[in-house]
């Protein structure tokens, strides 16, 4: 007899037997004969009574067509019969047409929803397809009940959820040094230990993209300079040797001179191993541009996830201050500068500058001189990102000037993004750990939800009762998924479980990652507090000072919250600033098919990114620095600070500096700088006119604007997605 039924989305509900009654009886209706209730309670008793205990809707189904084909009403089993095909097709028609939306190339939602993926490519609809028809597979087997209605409902965003069956973790900071000195083997392939610059070079781009291919996140390096420092010293050694042979002399007592810089000079008047030491200085300067040169060209070269995308990598430097050191970063620096191809913007790797007082950043520090060079670099080129080592939630209490593997205990960050460094399971760093996987909250909807109460305090904590709720849910879902996670074998990820996550070395082929993953992050985040405020007071964080107190009320709670679950759980969680970029529409849609259009709140087709103020507000960076600073020490698992300036700032480098002044004294933990950059997309001619229509290179009328979409560029705006669009179009100015 049937007691439950498994339905199509895994759920196992209670027998009822009046549903195979009134699908035999729509059937019946269809003919000319009618319903007969009496063969329908025959058959309806028969199947219930000769049934499994547990039997799928399809069975029972099944079942069903098998008794009227049995029946004198075998009519009725063709109805039946096809009422249930066309139900079936119903079913996939949803995938069916947004499976012909990525054959056709179409520009959607869909297929915008990563502008640093091409889906327009084979590889990319492969990708796409696999994505699409992944999460409900997700959303039915994987999730909890939960979690599945607080998706469906709109109350979070399971970031990377087409990946959630694969086990894969979200990036990781690459310990470059592991394998520059000792070489690694990921699948067939085998590396070698590095000797040259143009070799660390390479292996530092392979490190990058082979590691991307284990996981659904970004990559990053967290001591750039550091790192390939030591190749820069083995290539001049060579370039010694070499005329060693030439001149068949001794200068081998120039191997270890001490430098205090690389600096090109004139061979003019200069002989023996004067010339020597200048011509070997002269050559190294040159091979380790164009290692920086062919580094930068490869990483936007270099595809990776089946060849659709581009590695989506970041680099951290500026605080090595050695002779080795300073010339990886000038000439990373130069190389950057000039550009890639024709000349043209070089969209990774995300570059972020260390801004430390006493090495980088004021007159006197030792990289003074490159910080100045940053600043030009960035005023052209976008880049460098600057991260503040000064900060107060990114000091580190071993850091010292002294010691030279300082950068151990040096912040570096990510991607959008993404920061590790506390940790309550291992070493505070951030080398060799990543975020494992993390959820954002809806907080727009809890706060809409509230609106209709009319007492402000009442309403105020009606919506911190109701995010508790959905907090707990989000670090339910998280746990799960590390629980998921965990149970991944070390060959999976024959890299990253093998020479860059720490602690990963001792595991063997078969070992599960269990051991070695909880020093990563389980990161809550959260999208939409400007029109959560207003939903809430009335106003926004940016124009009142009532609305930033109840912000940072709300932002503390998250916190606090986080370092309960981290206490109860045993886990690393922590609160990320989400870089909205596929979610920035995704909330709003279903807000408004809810709620409707509300003034301030659902009236944009975009939910403003985490705790910015709104990008169409118009304010002074300094204010902007004011209302943002504070929000960063509490999202520890994530933020940035961005400034738009206006006009050509290419011989603005002051305008720069400028910027990060106020991450000085605000203690603002990270910053990009925004400006106008116009950009041909036929020769890749680029420049920073208030308005560009005609190249006046190739006359082309293909014209763009190179833009940051979240905290990283994008080539072309055809790949932004249509909320993200909206969002770019109504950016100001902040002056």
């Amino acid at each position: 007899m049937i007691q439950v039924v498994v339905k199509r989305d895994g759920r196992v509900v209670g027998y009822n037997e009046e549903k195979i009654k009134a699908a035999i009886r729509k059937a019946m209706l269809t003919t000319e004969l009618g319903e007969d209730e009496s063969l329908i309670d025959k058959i309806t008793t028969r199947i219930g009574a000769r049934g499994a205990e547990r039997m799928t809707v399809e069975q029972i189904q099944d079942q069903v067509e098998l008794e009227l084909m049995k029946s004198p009403r075998k009519e009725v089993a063709k109805r039946y019969i096809a009422y249930r095909d066309q139900r079936s097709i119903a079913r996939k028609s949803k995938t069916h047409d947004m499976f012909r939306e990525i054959i056709e190339a179409k520009n959607n939602d869909i297929t915008r929803e990563n502008a640093n993926m091409n889906t327009d490519s084979p590889a990319g609809m492969m990708m796409k397809f696999a994505s699409e028809t992944t999460k409900p597979f997700v959303d039915d087997y994987l999730l909890s009940q939960e979690a599945r209605d607080a998706v469906r409902q709109g109350y979070i965003h399971i970031h990377d959820k087409d990946y959630y069956p694969t086990k894969s973790l979200t990036c990781v900071q690459h310990p470059l040094d592991r394998i520059l000195q000792h070489g690694f083997i990921a699948g067939h392939g085998e590396s070698r230990p590095a000797k040259r610059i143009e070799t660390a070079s390479v292996i530092a781009c392979i490190s990058l993209e082979t590691a991307q291919n284990e996981m659904h996140g970004g990559q990053a390096i967290p001591a750039f300079d550091f790192y390939l420092a030591p190749f820069v010293r083995s290539s001049f050694i060579e370039e010694i040797k070499n005329l060693e042979k030439l001149y068949d002399e001794d200068f081998s007592d120039l191997y270890d001179i001490k430098l205090t810089d690389y600096e090109v000079k004139p061979l003019d008047g200069l002989k023996g191993k004067e010339r020597a030491l200048a011509h070997a200085t002269n050559r190294t300067v040159s091979r380790v541009h164009q290692a920086m040169e062919a580094f930068i060209h490869n990483m936007n070269t270099i595809h990776s996830r089946g060849g659709n995308q581009v590695v989506f990598s970041s680099i951290n430097y500026g605080t090595d201050t050695s002779a080795e050191g300073r010339c990886i970063i000038r000439e990373l620096l130069n190389s950057t500068y000039e550009g890639v191809g024709n000349g043209a913007t070089a969209i990774f790797p995300i570059q972020i500058w260390k801004k430390k007082r006493g090495v980088s950043y004021l007159p006197g520090d030792p990289n003074y001189d490159l910080y100045k060079l940053a600043c030009k670099v960035t005023a052209r080129r976008f880049f460098p990102n600057f991260v503040n080592l000064d900060a107060t939630f990114n000091v580190h209490e071993k850091w010292n000037a002294d010691d030279p593997e300082r950068y151990l205990y040096e912040i570096a960050t990510m991607g959008c993004r993404t920061r590790v460094f506390e940790n309550r399971y291992g070493e505070k760093t951030s080398i060799g750990r990543g975020n494992l996987s993390f959820t954002t909250v809806n907080i727009v909807r809890i706060a809409i939800e509230c609106m209709s109460i009319q007492d402000k305090e009442e309403r105020i904590a009606k919506f911190f009762s109701e995010l508790d709720k959905v907090l707990e849910i989000a670090a339910r879902q998280l746990c799960d998924r590390f629980d998921f996670q965990k149970t991944a074998l070390a060959k999976q990820f024959p890299l990253v479980m093998s020479k860059l996550w720490n602690g990963a070395d001792v595991l063997g082929p078969n070992d599960t990652i269990e051991s070695v993953i909880n020093q990563g992050t389980l990161g809550i985040g959260f999208i939409g507090l400007a029109e959560c405020l207003v939903a809430l007071v009335g106003k926004h964080h940016g124009e009142d000072a009532e609305a930033q107190k109840l912000g940072l009320r709300i932002v503390s709670h998250m916190r606090s919250r986080a370092n309960e679950f981290c206490e109860r759980y045993n886990h690393n969680f922590s609160i990320l600033a989400t870089p909205a970029e596929g979610l920035s529409g995704k909330f709003t849609v279903k807000d408004r098919k809810s709620f409707g259009i509300i003034p301030g709140v659902t009236d944009k087709i975009y939910y403003t990114n985490s705790n910015h103020v709104p990008v169409y507000y118009k304010c002074s960076p300094r204010h902007k620095a004011e209302v943002e600073a504070p929000y960063h020490e509490l999202t520890r698992g994530g933020h940035i600070f961005y400034v738009e300036i206006d006009g050509d700032a290419t011989h603005n480098p002051e305008a720069i500096a400028n910027i990060v002044d106020l991450m000085d004294k605000y203690n603002i933990g990270y910053c990009s700088v925004n400006h106008n950059r116009n950009r041909c997309m036929d020769c890749g001619y680029e420049d920073a006119s208030a308005v560009l229509t005609e190249c006046p290179k190739c006359h082309s009328h293909n014209i763009d604007k190179l833009q940051r979409i979240t905290g990283y560029l994008v080539g072309t705006t055809d790949r932004w997605n249509n909320a993200k669009l909206a969002e770019l179009n109504d950016r100001v100015i902040h002056k």
